[in-house]
C-alpha cells in the first residue's frame, strides 16, 4: 500500500469508535470513488496480496457498519454504494486490471454480497445510482452466451467456476432484498424496466439447459426468481397480467416435480415453497391466469403435493385451494382428482382432518365419534390450559385454534365443494365429515362457553336476559353436539348392518363353491363305479333310459313317422352324437390336386408312398403358331 502526503496511525488508543469507524468507512470508498477528504487523499492500493485481503476486510467491516444504523449516514457521505456499484458490470475487453481476473471476480462477488446488506439501508442513494437498471443489465450479461471463464475460487464462487452462476445468484439475493422491502418506488421501477419477463426468460433459459454438477446453485437461483416474482406481483393485477400463460407454465414446471427429489436435500423443497408462493401472489386474483392454471391441470398437481403427507406443504397448499374454490370451475377439478387406490380429494381432506385431531389430542372413541358433546374440537392443548380473562384486544385460545391448524381451512374447501355430494367416501369418512360440517357450529359455541367462563372468573353477574342468552346459547351448543353423535351412530351401526350383510354373501359363496366341489366328487365316484362295476353300469343304464322316456312326447299326431334315435346294444351312459363317414373320392382316379398343372403326376404307386413327379415328355406334332402376312 503506497500513502503519500498523509501517515496512518496503526494505534486505535487515541481514536474512540465513531471516529475510528470514520476513517475505515472512508479508507476504503476512496480508493473507488473521487473524494476530497483529507484522511484518504493521495491514498493508494497496491495490487499486492496484502492489499487485496485488506480491500476483502474492509467489504467485510461495511456490513458491520451497517448494522448500526448511526452509522448508516457515514456510508451515505462515503459513496458506498456507488462505490461498490462500480463492480457491478460485466468485464470490459482491453482494459488494464489492476487486479488479476480470479481476484477480480472475487472482489466483484464480494461486493454483490455486500450491497445486499448495505443496500436496502440506503433505498434513495440505490435508486440515485440506478441501482435497478445496473442490476438488472448485469444479469442480462449473467445470462448472455458471451465467452467468460469463471474461477470459482473464492468462497462466493462457490458452484461458478467455468460458468456465470456465481454472478446471478448473488445479483438476485440483492433484488430479492429490494423487491422484500415493500418500497414501492423500488418495486415500480423494477417493473418498468421489464423485471417480470427477464425473470421468466431467466427461469426458462436455465430450465432448457439442465446441469446436475451446479444443482443446489440452480435451484437456489430458481427459487430466489420466484419469490422476486411473488414480491413484485402481489396485490397488483396488471404484473400479474404481464405474469400471465408464460409465468403459469414455469410454475407448472415445478410442479412436476419428481416427489422423491424433495428428499434429496438440494434445496428442491426450498423451490416448492417458492413456487406455492408465486402461486399465491402472482396466479391468484387474475382470472384468465387461474383459469389457465385449471385448464393445464394445476389443481390436481396441486392435490398430488397434499397427497404426499408432507405437514410442511398442508397449510400453504390448502389456503391456496381455499382461495381457488372461489372459482366456479374449480369444485369439478377437485372432485375429478384421484389419487393412489382411486383416493378422491375429499377423502384426502377428511384423512388429513383426522390426522391432524390426532396431533392436536381431540378426544374421539375408536370410530371417530364425538365422547364429550359440551366440547367436541378441544385440544390437548386447551385441555391443558385453563381460560383466563383475556383484554378485549386479545384472542383467546379458541380464536387462536383456528389459524393454528388446518381444520378451518378444510372446513372451508369442504363447504365450497358441497358436504352433501362427496364422492368416494367410507363410512369412517361419514362419521368425521358429520364433525366437519358442524365445525363452524362447534367453534361459536367454544368461543360463547370462553365468554361465559370468563364472565364467572371476574365474578361478573349478568343481567337476567344476557345470563338466559348464554345459558341457551351454551345448551343450543350442546344440543348440536349430541345430534352429531346420533348421527354418528347411525352411520356406524348402518355400516356395521352392511358389513354382517356382505359377510353372510361372502359366505353363501364359500358354501356355493364348497357344494360345487362335492356335487363335482360325487359325480367322479359315481363314473369310477360305472365303470369298474358291470351291475352298477347296467343299472346306471335303466336309469338313463327311464330318463329318456319320461322325457319323451307320447301324444304321437296321427300317420306320423317316428325315427329311433337309440342305439340298440350300446353298453354305455354317456350320450352318443351323431357321426356321419364320408368316403372322399380315392386320389388314383382323379390324379391327384397337381393333376391339372405343368407339374402333373405320373401315377400313384399301389402300395402307397410319396407322389412321384411327371419325367418330362417331348410333345409331338406340336402345333406351330401362325405367322402373319
Amino acid at each position: 500500500m503506497k500513502v503519500k502526503n498523509i501517515k496512518l496511525s496503526t494505534s486505535y488508543n487515541y481514536l474512540d469508535e465513531s471516529c475510528t469507524t470514520f476513517k475505515l468507512s472512508f479508507y476504503f470508498f476512496s480508493l473507488t470513488v473521487k473524494s476530497q477528504n483529507l484522511l484518504v487523499k493521495g491514498l493508494k492500493l497496491s495490487n499486492s496480496y496484502e492489499d487485496f485481503e485488506l480491500k476483502k476486510l474492509l467489504f467485510n467491516v461495511i456490513v458491520i457498519l451497517c448494522k448500526d444504523l448511526p452509522t448508516v449516514q457515514l456510508l451515505i457521505d462515503g459513496k458506498v454504494i456507488l462505490a461498490l456499484f462500480t463492480y457491478v458490470k460485466k468485464p470490459e475487453k482491453q482494459k488494464i486490471m489492476d487486479w488479476s481476473a480470479a481476484q477480480h471476480e472475487e472482489l466483484q462477488l464480494h461486493a454483490i454480497a455486500t450491497l445486499s446488506s448495505v443496500a436496502p439501508l440506503l433505498i434513495e442513494e440505490y435508486m440515485s445510482c440506478q441501482g435497478n437498471a445496473r442490476v438488472l443489465a448485469f444479469l442480462e450479461w449473467c445470462e448472455s452466451e458471451d465467452p467468460f471463464f469463471s474461477h470459482g475460487n473464492s468462497f462466493h464462487g462457490t458452484g461458478g467456476r467455468g460458468n456465470k452462476f456465481a454472478q446471478m445468484r448473488y445479483s438476485l439475493r440483492l433484488l430479492r432484498a429490494m423487491v422484500y422491502l415493500e418500497d414501492e418506488t423500488v418495486n415500480t421501477d423494477l417493473c418498468e424496466k421489464g423485471t417480470i419477463q427477464q425473470m421468466i426468460g431467466i427461469f426458462k433459459n436455465i430450465i432448457s439447459k439442465p446441469n446436475e454438477k451446479e444443482e443446489a446453485i440452480v435451484l437456489e437461483i430458481q427459487s430466489d426468481i420466484l419469490l422476486i416474482l411473488s414480491g413484485l406481483c402481489e396485490n397488483h393485477i396488471q404484473r400479474k397480467e404481464i405474469f400471465g400463460t408464460e409465468g403459469v407454465d414455469m410454475v407448472l414446471h415445478v410442479m412436476k416435480t419428481d416427489p422423491r427429489k424433495l428428499q434429496s436435500g438440494l434445496g428442491y423443497n426450498v423451490l416448492l415453497f417458492s413456487t406455492l408462493d408465486s402461486i399465491w401472489c402472482c396466479i391468484l386474483g387474475c382470472y384468465p391466469s387461474e383459469d389457465y392454471f385449471l385448464e393445464k391441470e394445476g389443481i390436481f398437481l396441486l392435490l398430488d403435493v397434499l397427497a404426499l403427507n408432507q405437514k410442511k406443504f398442508c397449510n400453504l397448499i390448502l389456503g391456496i385451494m381455499v382461495e381457488f374454490c372461489d372459482n366456479p370451475k374449480t369444485a369439478a377439478h377437485v372432485n375429478a382428482w384421484q389419487g393412489k387406490k382411486d383416493q378422491t380429494a375429499a377423502s384426502l381432506l377428511i384423512k388429513l382432518w383426522r390426522r391432524e385431531e390426532k396431533e392436536l389430542g381431540v378426544k374421539r372413541d375408536k370410530n371417530g365419534k364425538i365422547i364429550d358433546t359440551k366440547k367436541p374440537l378441544f385440544t390437548s392443548f386447551q385441555e391443558e390450559h385453563k381460560i383466563i380473562p383475556l383484554p378485549a384486544n386479545c384472542p383467546s385460545i379458541a380464536v387462536m385454534d383456528v389459524s393454528e391448524n388446518i381444520r378451518a381451512k378444510i372446513y372451508a374447501i369442504l363447504g365450497k365443494l358441497d358436504f352433501e355430494n362427496l364422492p368416494g367416501l367410507s363410512a369412517e369418512d361419514f362419521v368425521t365429515l358429520c364433525i366437519i360440517h358442524r365445525y363452524l357450529d362447534f367453534k361459536i359455541g367454544e368461543i360463547w362457553n370462553e365468554i361465559y367462563e370468563e364472565i364467572k372468573l371476574e365474578k361478573l353477574r349478568p343481567v337476567t336476559i344476557d345470563k338466559k342468552a348464554l345459558e341457551a346459547i351454551t345448551t343450543a351448543s350442546e344440543n348440536v353436539g349430541k345430534m352429531v353423535a346420533s348421527l354418528q351412530s347411525e352411520i356406524i351401526e348402518s355400516q356395521e348392518r352392511q358389513d354382517v350383510q356382505n359377510e353372510q354373501k361372502v359366505y353363501a359363496k364359500i358354501q356355493a363353491t364348497h357344494k360345487q366341489r362335492e356335487l363335482a366328487n360325487k359325480s367322479w365316484e359315481n363314473f369310477l363305479a360305472r365303470t369298474s362295476n358291470a351291475k352298477t353300469l347296467k343299472k346306471a343304464k335303466r336309469l338313463q333310459e327311464k330318463a329318456i322316456e319320461a322325457s319323451r312326447y307320447h301324444k304321437r299326431p296321427q300317420n306320423a313317422v317316428f325315427h329311433q334315435t337309440d342305439i340298440k346294444g350300446l353298453n354305455t351312459t354317456v350320450p352318443s352324437g351323431g357321426v356321419v363317414t364320408v368316403e372322399s373320392t380315392p386320389a388314383r382316379l382323379v390324379g391327384g390336386p397337381l393333376a391339372d398343372t405343368a407339374i402333373a403326376l405320373k401315377k400313384l404307386p399301389i402300395r402307397g408312398g410319396a407322389l412321384q413327379r411327371v419325367k418330362a415328355v417331348e410333345i409331338v406334332d406340336a402345333p406351330k403358331k401362325s405367322i402373319p402376312t
